[in-house]
């Protein structure tokens, strides 16, 4: 009898973990979100809700907070108007609510309860059993909150969130997004609500809330400043350094916010494009009576970005940047790409063309992304979608700046970003004075929560304060880009914008070609609803001709110390991409590389490049 009962027992276990195993291979993006901060613990919310759109914003008077259903269903994260999230609706969406039962397990009691959001679009309102936890204001940028008090482990509770969203008031960052019902010209479909990751972890009151990582590669050492919910000087932080799974160095600090872990490391692996050597960490929180309280597995590239002599330095090191423009885009997915492994692979057929790294334009990636970015060696430019906000209207200024700050705590301990780009051809600034205001207080508390990176205030020209000088020019003819970008001693280089008398003037600025190309390369029966820079080109050979002369002309401008194609993929309309909108090659990837990887990464002669005076 005790030997069935046993066996009985042991099927319903394996049954119960048969269970668990089909739940996690059937939800969307069901890796971890956090790469770089990560607890063993967590629980995955993506996968089926209920939903109903409120076009009238009577949603809060009918207490829709208190559903416990709606009609429609969706799949989370992806953004209703995209075809994976099962719903596809593409008209302008102001107002959607969510709705799905959680429950806390019953082994995270004692615990406090973080309710996470890799992205919501725009404002975001979370209720817990009809109750009001926390509002939100953001377009990509991630936020959790506290619902410990909400709920009782063991017992479902009811998670209602509603999102308001207006791109056409001018007053809230939307990048590409069309303003108009239809996609047209460089602006594409829309993207509403959640469309990032929604995952629960139990954390504990005196755990680490966040670390700032910092490598000195010129000191062979690593700076720890870490971050706690809660101090307690009873408390112990124990940092390791992992090469592999060797520990090459490791200290113990008490849980204060003051204390400051510094670990050497000696003859450090450098992190670069071409060897993306990563350290393991791992933190440990132990109490007075020797029980870990909290431990959390992360990784960190020794690397080091400056600026000096008109050149970008990785490593002390003059480094030319061959970038490629990434919208970030995706057929079905919209904003969210399809899985983990289209992040990958996104890098993946970028560097096999030539490419060391992108500009990542208008929208903030998800960490997953950088997280690929920094394993197989990738540098990228951090980028806020400010397209479609009023540069000179305060409000917009004020939500533009708040979810910046978050953008940057989130990010800045990924070693691909090497530099920050707030904002893109902000060609609607006037000199009334709230952009050049928001610009220098976006550089100054840019540099605040990380001095450790270059800022480029406003891709495109109109630049206030800038530690870069970027401009775009999509010239195709060879000769008329040389001329446009040689700068003669004593002149004003190629500006977008030469007739706005309130921007800085150029001074010495690692000089920016970061945006040009746009070759179309369109399918015949496309290119009446298509476009890219100029016209359409006939023949492969006439493509790779032009495109050659571009990085020929680029060669023959030695102040050009970095540039940047247009772009990846296609993105619906627009079909200037080195991939189809579907990832499909488009060009021969060899004879790719060969015109893209002509100039070096590391410049091993640097000239002197203080000419322009």
């Amino acid at each position: 009898m005790e030997k069935s009962i046993k066996f009985l027992l042991s099927m319903a276990l394996l049954a119960v973990c048969c269970s668990v195993q089909t739940v996690k291979a059937d939800t969307p993006r069901s890796e971890y979100p956090r790469p770089q901060f990560e607890r063993s613990e967590w629980l995955n919310l993506n996968g089926t809700w209920t939903y109903t759109f409120d076009f009238g914003r009577s949603g809060v008077e009918r207490k829709l907070m208190e559903s416990t259903g709606f009609d429609g269903k969706i799949t989370v994260p992806f953004c209703p108007e995209s075809k994976l999230s099962g719903v596809q609706y593409t008209d302008f969406i102001n107002t959607i609510w969510y709705q799905r039962t959680i429950t806390v397990p019953e082994a995270w009691k004692g615990k406090q309860i973080l309710l996470h959001f890799g992205a919501v679009d725009y404002e975001a309102h979370i209720y817990v059993n009809g109750v009001k936890v926390t509002t939100h204001y953001g377009s990509g940028s991630s936020f959790a909150a506290d619902i410990t008090k909400f709920v009782t482990p063991g017992t479902p509770a009811n998670l209602v969130v509603c999102v308001n969203d207006n791109i056409r008031d001018n007053k809230q960052p939307a990048g590409k997004q069309s303003s108009i019902y239809y996609s047209k010209g460089c602006n594409y479909t829309r993207v509403t609500g959640i469309w990032q990751t929604v995952w629960m972890e139990p954390v504990n009151a005196e755990g680490l809330k966040d670390v700032v990582a910092v490598p000195d590669i010129d000191q062979q050492q690593l700076v720890i400043n870490p971050e706690f919910f809660k101090e307690s000087l009873e408390n112990i932080l124990t940092v390791q350094v992992f090469d592999g799974k060797k520990v090459v160095s490791a200290k113990s600090v008490k849980c204060c916010n003051h204390s400051v872990v510094v670990l050497p490391i000696k003859n450090a692996k450098l992190w670069t494009p071409e060897t993306p050597n990563l350290y393991d960490l791992r933190y440990t929180i132990k109490n007075k009576a020797g029980e870990v309280i909290d431990e959390i597995s992360s990784y960190v590239g020794m690397r080091k970005v400056h600026l000096a002599n008109g050149y970008f330095y990785l490593n002390n090191r003059p480094y030319f940047q061959r970038l490629v423009l990434d919208q970030g885009f995706y057929p079905n997915g919209i904003w969210t790409a399809p899985s983990d492994e289209a992040l990958k692979n996104d890098i993946a057929m970028s560097k096999a063309v030539g490419f060391n790294g992108a500009r990542l334009h208008q929208k903030v990636f998800e960490e997953r992304y950088y997280y690929w970015a920094d394993k197989l060696g990738y540098l990228t430019w951090g980028e806020q979608g400010n397209w479609h906000m009023d540069s000179n209207n305060e409000e917009a200024a004020r939500n533009f700046i708040s979810e910046w700050a978050e953008i940057l705590v989130r990010d800045r301990n990924h070693p691909c970003i090497v530099t920050w780009t707030p904002f893109n051809e902000t060609w609607d600034a006037n000199d009334s004075g709230v952009y050049t205001r928001m610009i220098k207080d976006v550089y100054a508390m840019t540099k605040a929560i990380d001095p450790t990176r270059p800022i480029n205030d406003a891709s495109g020209d109109c630049h206030i304060l800038t530690d870069v000088w970027t401009v775009h020019d999509y010239s195709r003819d060879k000769a008329k880009l040389i001329e446009n970008q040689t700068i003669k001693a004593g002149v004003e280089p190629y500006r977008n914008k030469p007739n706005f008398t309130f921007l800085a003037k150029y001074d010495g600025q690692p000089y920016m070609l970061d945006e040009f190309g746009g070759l179309p390369w369109i399918k015949e029966s496309e290119r009446k609803s298509s476009w890219g820079y100029g016209q359409n080109i006939d023949t492969l050979d006439e493509f790779y001709r032009l495109l050659d002369n571009q990085i020929d002309a680029i060669m023959a401008c030695k102040h050009i110390v970095a540039y940047c194609y247009t772009q990846i993929t296609d993105v619906e309309q627009e079909k200037n991409g080195i991939y189809y909108y579907d990832r499909t090659p488009k060009f021969d990837t060899e004879r790719l590389k060969a015109i893209f990887a002509k100039i070096p990464s590391v410049i091993e002669n640097p000239q002197d490049l203080s000419d322009w005076k």
